[in-house]
């Protein structure tokens, strides 16, 4: 099989407090995060093309691009991004469009998620290609919920059960042209999913809950970066170990 990868980095990284620079674009490891999100898609004879939705006043993008082309053979496009996420995977898709067929299978990764390792792709392309809608990785809640009383405030109204309950990954893998138009139903109803999969709900589908591995976090503050940064430093001396 082969598959496209898309990659929403268009957001302006508010949570994480960038000023100057986006959180895709901070060092980490000796590259950049959105590096080493895109690295085992570059590295993998699947992949055959990738689209990165971009913000239209990004100037640091076309000089990762020019590094991220030395590690891989298939070609790296950029696309202006929306102000939304699903905005952002949508222009990327519609890009798609113009030369891939409606059931091509796309790959939806966040530039956020450094740790994505190689054996969660495997599983997930496996786990995805017999499933008639498509699947994304996610993890079991393992954490004890509570609901806040109001929104905003923190005194409790009640504890949440976490039985059933996943904390949706990237990446997540669907046919492109449902995807597409999962996307714009939703932009069409004025609706904002959050992820791909829950556009896909809205239309009806069942996506399937692959296992993935909880070191496949998202860099959202700062804190995150320090703990991508061990996690891949962890990684790298596991590799080296004989």
């Amino acid at each position: 099989m082969r598959y496209a990868l898309v990659v929403p980095a268009a957001g302006s990284g508010r949570r994480f407090g960038a000023s100057v620079l986006r959180k895709q674009y901070e060092p980490l490891a000796g590259a950049t995060v959105i590096e080493h999100a895109l690295a085992p898609f570059l590295a993998d004879a699947r992949c055959h093309r990738v689209v990165v939705a971009i913000a239209a006043d990004d100037t640091a993008w076309p000089h990762v691009a020019a590094r991220c082309g030395e590690r891989g053979t298939c070609p790296i496009g950029a696309v202006t991004g929306g102000a939304e996420r699903a905005e952002s995977v949508l222009r990327a898709l519609i890009a798609l469009r113009s030369g891939l067929d409606d059931d091509e299978w796309v790959l939806v990764h966040d530039a956020a998620r450094p740790c994505i390792a190689r054996a969660e792709i495997d599983a997930l392309i496996a786990a995805a290609l017999p499933h008639p809608v498509g699947a994304l990785l996610a993890v079991p809640v393992a954490d004890t919920l509570k609901r806040a009383a109001v929104t905003g405030t923190t005194a409790v109204a009640r504890t949440e059960g976490r039985e059933s309950l996943w904390r949706a990954l990237t990446p997540q893998m669907f046919r492109l042209g449902a995807l597409a138009g999962a996307l714009e139903a939703a932009q069409a109803a004025s609706r904002q999913p959050t992820d791909e999969s829950q556009a896909m709900e809205w239309q009806g589908y069942a996506p399937l809950l692959v296992p993935g591995d909880v070191r496949n976090i998202k860099v959202t503050t700062p804190a995150d970066l320090a703990l991508a940064d061990a996690i891949l430093q962890r990684n790298r001396t596991t590799r080296q170990t004989p």
